[in-house]
């Protein structure tokens, strides 16, 4: 996927069911057009109880992106609709597969599958498969993969994967409600999440919610499902070192079909559920019909919790395919004609689907405590706020890199910043005055530039080491001058601020308007010093506060050490991609260990090989000797 935004049409497909042995087929026919779509002409057989003149259609053409006849196996249809789409999910965009069609017609057999044999199983199970199959297939990002599986039963949420499901009556049970964020974007309280790092686990907890979910026997189909279930597998991936994380959705939806209660005759709570059934579909075509019109400006997604919460699925971010599953004999014509025509609408809505990235929270949190910190020191310098609590061993560390950084810098231009803390900035005067402190000059001569009368002077030694010294001090001073000028700008903005302060208390308000637009005509903060901080700067330049650490191999590490390296490993901004880089060594040296055990168990059945091949020589050639 090249572009961030992947602009189509609903995709649609037909699915056409085996007929039983004692229904009458109707007569359809299957064409393949010229743009690779297929057509389906469904013919209306004459009833002669209507009489001779009958004035209804007889035929009715619909197109598809592809039709699967009776024949079609599962296998293929994962091929053509469920991979495209699980393909889209990897790669971080949501995607939705949903069948459609009258009771009985193969909604949950293409969507779950059947139990009899392995090869029935359906799209869901088929799908968790590929997903897992690819992951471990890519060692370049670190996944983590969540489902969900969520039951509406007459207009009522409820999770499957509740392990209190079994054991509570479904009333008792907490309802999944449904929650909305100002950006309009749903959320499910309630509904579990629960996280599978492999295959089988995503199987189990597949197999769990099917167990849960409401069956019921009608004379249309002996177990039809009577609520709309909804399983949805969460994606999330993320590189080992980068700030983004990729995000997706799969929902595989498995809704419940729609019955003529004429004709099913069925009555009790089997009649109840067949108007919530009902009534939901009939809220979703009416979505279906205001999103396949071009002016409508107000989309009913709140009508009913299905379509709520399929609303990124109906004309938002997401890939979306539908199935519409076809029973074509003679008693439901109609019903399949229905279907097809319901396709043919929401093959009109345009979804828009985006790459759904976001930068790391944990990376986001430690970048904001940075940013809180500069603030407080900014606020510090402002008013004046003594710094009591010393620096810690991180901070420590980080300013002997920048003041390192700084002096090999050759650019005579270069800033040392240290931010508007007045205690690294006495850190850095200490540092410099101990390296000055702890440089050697045996010759006196450093002290003058101009060096005469000294005959060893003379060789070429001597004045290399001469023209070295020499640099060294021109170096020096240099630093020394950037400090001091430094130290005179600071010292001035300080005695600005005590004028001001004098001012103030004196009866000369000084608004925060002009303090504001003061510091925004380019003052830095860190100009901005407490006088009292800067009288004192003089007398507090003999005490160092950096000193190099020398830990012998046999001393143990002090308690405070140890704290503050435990802090300094929790905030470190690289500890994120330490954690990733740890579990993708678990990874690999998980595959490596299966690898080897694969090895040697190659290796011990070549032997026994080896063994037999040499007893049966042996044998041979016992067998040989007799005959001799």
């Amino acid at each position: 996927m090249s572009g961030e935004m992947v602009k189509q049409t609903i995709q649609i497909y037909a699915r056409v069911k085996p007929l039983a042995r004692r229904q009458q087929a109707g007569i359809y026919s299957v064409g393949e057009d010229e743009k690779s779509a297929s057509s389906l002409e469904i013919i209306v057989p004459r009833d002669l109880a209507d009489g001779f003149v009958n004035n209804k259609r007889e035929s009715y053409k619909f197109k598809f992106q592809k039709i699967f006849d009776q024949e079609a196996k599962q296998d293929a249809v994962f091929e053509s609709i469920a991979k495209p789409v699980a393909e889209c999910a990897l790669a971080g965009y949501n995607g939705t597969i949903f069948a459609y069609g009258q009771t009985g017609s193969g909604k949950t057999f293409t969507i779950t599958g059947g139990a009899e044999r392995y090869s029935d199983r359906g799209i869901i199970p088929r799908t968790l498969s590929y997903i897992f199959q690819q992951l471990e297939k890519d060692s370049s990002k670190v996944y983590t993969t969540h489902v969900s599986y969520l039951e509406i039963y007459n207009e009522c949420g409820y999770d499957l994967l509740d392990p209190r499901h079994e054991a509570s009556r479904l009333e008792d049970l907490p309802k999944v409600t449904i929650m909305e964020d100002p950006d309009q974007n749903i959320h499910l309280k309630n509904l579990s999440l629960q996280q599978a790092t492999n295959e089988e686990e995503a199987l189990n907890l597949l197999f769990l919610g099917d167990t849960n979910r409401m069956i019921a026997e009608t004379p249309m189909n002996q177990a039809s499902t009577r609520s709309h279930c909804i399983f949805t597998i969460h994606i999330s991936s993320k590189e080992p070192g980068s700030a983004t994380i990729r995000r997706s959705k799969l929902h595989l939806v498995d809704l419940a079909g729609s019955e003529r209660v004429a004709k099913t005759g069925v009555g009790g709570q089997l009649l109840t559920e067949a108007k919530y059934i009902n009534l939901s579909l009939h809220y979703l075509e009416q979505v279906i019909i205001a999103l396949a019109e071009k002016h409508r400006s107000h989309i009913p997604y709140r009508n009913s919790m299905m379509t709520s919460v399929l609303r990124d699925s109906l004309g938002g971010n997401c890939m979306t395919t539908m199935i519409a599953t076809l029973s074509l004999d003679k008693r439901n014509i109609d019903e399949s004609i229905s279907t097809c025509r319901f396709a043919q609408r929401v093959a009109l809505i345009k979804n828009e689907a985006v790459l759904n990235e976001e930068i790391d929270p944990r990376l986001m949190i430690i970048q904001l405590k940075k940013v809180i910190q500069e603030l407080k020191d900014e606020l510090a310098m402002v008013t004046g706020e003594r710094r009591t609590e010393e620096l810690t061993q991180e901070e420590l560390l980080q300013l002997d890199e920048i003041i390192k950084t700084f002096l090999e810098d050759p650019d005579p231009e270069s800033t040392l910043d240290v931010g508007a803390d007045m205690r690294k900035i006495k850190h850095c005067f200490n540092y410099i005055k101990q390296l000055i402190n702890r440089t050697n000059i045996p010759d006196r001569s450093l002290l003058s530039p101009d060096i005469t009368g000294d005959e060893d002077t003379n060789t070429p030694e001597k004045k290399e080491e001469l023209k070295k010294l020499r640099d060294l001090l021109h170096q020096r001073d240099n630093e020394i001058n950037i400090l001091v000028s430094m130290l005179k700008k600071e010292k001035k903005k300080a005695q600005n601020a005590l004028f001001q302060l004098s001012a103030g208390s004196s009866g000369l308000a000084v608004s925060e308007s002009s303090l504001s637009i003061s510091l925004e005509e380019g003052q830095r903060p860190s100009a901005c010093v407490n006088v009292e901080d800067t009288q004192d700067f003089g007398s507090s330049v003999h005490r160092s506060a950096f000193l190099p650490r020398r830990t012998g191999s046999g001393e143990e590490m002090s308690l405070g050490r140890q704290e503050a390296f435990e802090i300094f490993k929790r905030d470190y901004v690289d500890s994120v991609t330490i954690e990733d880089n740890k579990q993708l060594l678990k990874k690999r040296f998980a595959e490596a260990k299966s690898l080897g055990e694969k090895v040697n168990e190659v290796r011990n059945k070549i032997n026994h090989l080896k063994g037999e091949i040499t007893q049966r020589h042996m044998q041979r050639a016992a067998l040989e000797l007799p005959a001799n």
